[in-house]
């Protein structure tokens, strides 16, 4: 009876950390690389906005196909869809690695590992609930999403030691290792059948992929041409910036599918998803809980490294390593709330996550002053990641349990869906709010700092129009010798900037401290029940 037990307990750790690995280098692809792109660029003889294109080329591809990635699951069959995608993404990160040009890596990381990603994400979902009970999935959920929080803040420490000690081509080589040793392991796992007679909506597959296309290239966009004003040089259409008109018609596709879903529905034939699980209170609750999760983790993702790469000149490594922190919490909370405390109420834990999130946030903004050092963001990154690791525990237990099994492998796309559409205008938002407090900040220091001539100061402002770029004070230095600026000018110029630098990233965490405010009033959608406890047993709130 004991082996038999320690058999089972076997098989279900290799199976959690088959689905964590596979979660874990999903995740990789979208952060690795950020620190090598001048590298690469180089390397395969293109420009840095070459790589960057590939890089949102890869997230596009893979957020439009999430949905149909998630029915395909229930086509093919779960373990067999998660398979494929493997292969289909091993076979991008070869093609990656040995990449000759920026046609070849697109094709490589971009198209097969977006298109690997869509059928791995849903699939993993819905595997987690094929393989545990109920009352072991928060457990589950809180790994496998863990390791993909985790992907996001060593993603930058793995990138920077690869390139700048071995090569960056190496990072896909290994990840086609990787691949190989969770195909050999997948067999462990136990599958939910395909399902027959069910078909590809392919109808449905075009409405969904163009809506979601449109939804998040617009927002990736916008950093580049401007939320609703359009940038100077940018793009403009019929006054605004695209990215108003590339959401708005997302939307109105999206709408379509959702009718078109339906409509087909109504005929008895089989869709993507059934639009009526929209209606689902407790399923709403847990895909906003995602969409805010990875709003905050990506805006957060985005400051800080730009603080410590840019305003303080941390090596890539370095600006890895002060990030760590926040993984060690992370997985302590993910794996230590479902264990010390099963019977807690799912929506307390939600809150008490975005309110660490936020204590983190918060921290920071108070630690930024002139002459703060690296060491200021070890408290914030433990708080954040405790944060990210108490709603990591409770999340995809809440949206799956909230749904019959058959249908997780549908909300395994939504979830995915949604956690990449937050993911980019995380980015996007944060961005554009350190922009614009940057660029209004300079202005004003230039404008009233006596040692810089007034000519100068209205030469900046005409041709820095667009934004002022965040950059390091070398660089600046660097820019304003070549063009001859005075060295007493130039010394007020990047004192000024250094001051816009911290102003800019306080605005930018600021707003995501009120997003991470507004998220708690969203959870009151979250029950207060862990999934699989009896009816009627009372859990506090």
């Amino acid at each position: 009876m004991s082996r038999g037990t320690d058999s089972r307990t076997s098989a279900a750790g290799i199976t959690l950390l088959t689905l964590a690995a596979g979660q874990f280098l999903m995740i990789l692809d979208s952060s690795v690389m950020n620190v090598s792109i001048a590298t690469v660029a180089k390397d395969i003889d293109t420009s840095v906005t070459g790589i960057q294109t590939a890089i949102t080329f890869y997230t596009l591809v893979m957020a439009s196909l999430m949905i149909t990635g998630g029915k395909l699951g229930q086509i093919l069959g779960r373990k067999r869809a998660f398979a494929i995608g493997c292969v289909i993404y091993g076979c991008g990160s070869f093609t990656t690695a040995i990449a000759p040009s920026l046609a070849v890596l697109v094709i490589g990381w971009s198209v097969l590992e977006g298109i690997g990603a869509a059928l791995i994400l849903p699939a993993i979902v819905a595997l987690v609930a094929s393989n545990f009970g109920r009352d072991e999935r928060p457990r589950a959920y809180g790994l496998v999403a863990s390791a993909g929080a985790i992907a996001v803040a060593a993603g930058p420490l793995i990138g920077g030691l690869f390139t700048t000690y071995l090569s960056w081509r190496l990072v896909f080589a290994g990840e086609v290792v990787v691949v190989l040793v969770i195909l050999a392991l997948t067999r462990r796992m136990a599958d939910t059948p395909a399902e027959p007679g069910v078909g590809l909506d392919m109808v449905g597959t075009g409405l969904s992929a163009l809506g979601l296309g449109l939804v998040v290239y617009g927002i990736l966009r916008s950093g580049a041409w401007g939320f609703v004003q359009p940038k100077p040089e940018a793009p403009e259409w019929l006054g605004l910036s695209p990215v108003v008109w590339l959401v708005l018609a997302g939307g109105v596709v999206l709408r379509l599918f959702l009718a078109w879903e339906n409509h087909r529905l109504g005929r008895g034939d089989s869709a993507l998803i059934d639009p009526a699980m929209l209606r689902n209170r407790t399923l709403r609750g847990g895909l906003t809980a995602f969409f805010f999760q990875y709003l905050l983790q990506a805006g957060l993702f985005f400051a800080v490294p730009l603080f410590l790469s840019v305003a303080l000149g941390l090596s890539a490594i370095a600006t890895g390593v002060r990030l760590l922190p926040l993984s060690i919490t992370l997985l302590l909370v993910a794996v230590g709330v479902p264990r010390l405390f099963p019977d807690a109420s799912p929506r307390r834990v939600v809150r008490l996550g975005f309110l660490a999130l936020f204590a983190g946030i918060v921290v920071m903004v108070a630690a930024l002053d002139a002459g703060a050092g690296p060491e200021i963001v070890t408290w914030p990154m433990l708080l954040a990641g405790a944060g990210i690791g108490a709603l990591a525990s409770q999340l995809g237990a809440v949206t799956v349990s909230s749904v019959p099994d058959e249908q997780s492998g549908e909300v395994g796309g939504l979830q995915n869906t949604l956690t990449n559409l937050g993911a980019s205008i995380g980015t996007a938002f944060a961005g554009a709010v350190l922009i614009s407090a940057l660029t209004a900040s300079f202005f004003s220091g230039i404008r009233d700092n006596p040692d810089v001539p007034k000519e100068v100061s209205s030469k900046a402002q005409v041709e820095l129009a667009a934004g002022v770029p965040f950059v390091s004070d070398a660089d600046l230095e660097k820019a304003l010798d070549q063009e001859g600026v005075p060295p007493k000018t130039a010394e007020a110029v990047v004192d000024e900037n250094a001051d816009a630098r911290l102003d800019g990233l306080r605005a930018s965490l600021s707003a995501l401290a009120v997003i991470a405010l507004a998220a708690l009033f969203f959870s009151r959608r979250i029950p207060t029940a862990q999934p699989g406890a009896p009816t009627g047993e009372p859990v506090a709130t």
